[in-house]
C-alpha cells in the first residue's frame, strides 16, 4: 500500500521539492501551508508520516508537533528548522518529534530518512522484531517491556512513550551491559546508513531517564560512558 505524508511549508518552493521528491520516491503527498490547516488534515486523513515546518502562519509547526503527539502519539513526525537554529531543534524533539532535517536540506538525505522513520511499521530491525516477534518480558528490576504490545510499565505504571522512545529503550535493555556509540544507537533504532546528528540520541535518551530514573543528574539504569556513548545497567545500588 502507498504510504501517505503530508508535507507542511509556507515556502510554495519548498512544498514542490518535497512533493516532487517524495512522489518519485513512491509516496502519496498531501500538502498544506499552515499549521491550524494541516492539523485539520490529520484529524481527518489517514496518514504515514507528517513533515513539519516550525514556521507556520494561524499555528507554528511546534504547537502542530504537540498536537499531534497528544491525539496521534504512533504518527511519525519529521520537522523542519532553520540551518542555526538550536532551540527549535531540541524542542521540537522535546515535543515529541521522531526526527528533524535543517533548510536547505538535501531531497536524497530527506527521502532516505523518511523511508528510515516508515520501517518501523515494514517489518525491520529493531522496531519489526518488537512487533512482530512472540518474544517474552524484559524485566530489569522495576522495569517491565512488553514487545509485543509495544507497551512498558515502571513501578506497575504504564509508561507514555513515543514509538522512538521505546525503541530506544528496547534496544538498550536488550543490549544491556553493552557500552553503544551514538552512532550505533543511530543506526540500530533511526536506521540510518549515514552521519546523523547524535543529539536526536541525547535527547530521546533525556527523555527516558525522566521517565525512569529517581535522579537523572545520577542515573543508575541509563549510564552516559563518556567519550563513547550509553550503557543499560541493571540498576545500581
Amino acid at each position: 500500500m502507498v504510504k501517505r505524508i503530508l508535507a507542511v511549508d509556507d515556502e510554495p518552493s519548498i512544498l514542490t521539492l518535497l512533493s516532487f521528491n517524495l512522489e518519485r520516491a513512491g509516496f502519496q503527498v498531501l500538502q498544506s501551508a499552515n499549521g491550524r490547516e494541516a492539523l485539520d488534515i490529520a484529524r481527518t486523513e489517514a496518514l504515514d508520516l507528517v513533515i513539519l515546518d516550525v514556521m507556520l502562519p494561524e499555528m507554528d509547526g511546534l504547537e502542530v508537533c504537540r498536537e499531534l503527539r497528544q491525539e496521534k502519539s504512533t504518527l511519525p513526525v519529521m520537522m523542519l528548522t532553520a540551518k542555526d537554529d538550536e532551540f527549535d531543534k531540541v524542542l521540537g524533539l522535546e515535543l515529541g518529534a521522531d526526527d528533524y532535517m535543517t533548510k536547505p536540506f538535501s531531497p536524497r538525505e530527506l527521502v532516505a530518512r523518511v523511508k528510515a522513520l516508515l520501517r518501523r511499521s515494514q517489518l525491520s530491525e529493531p522496531a519489526a522484531e518488537v512487533a512482530a516477534s512472540p518474544v517474552q518480558q524484559l524485566t530489569v528490576g522495576d522495569l517491565v517491556i512488553d514487545p509485543s504490545n509495544y507497551e512498558a510499565t515502571f513501578k506497575g505504571e504504564l509508561m507514555t512513550l513515543t514509538p522512538k522512545e521505546f525503541e530506544l529503550l528496547y534496544y538498550l535493555v536488550k543490549n544491556s551491559n553493552k557500552v553503544l556509540t551514538r552512532d550505533q544507537l543511530l543506526s540500530s533504532v533511526w536506521q540510518y546508513d549515514f552521519a546523523g546528528d547524535t543529539r536526536i540520541v541525547d535527547v530521546h535518551v533525556s527523555h527516558l531517564r525522566e521517565k525512569i530514573e529517581d535522579d537523572t543528574r545520577h542515573p543508575k539504569y541509563i549510564i552516559t560512558v563518556r567519550g563513547l556513548g550509553y550503557k543499560f545497567e541493571g540498576g545500581r545500588a
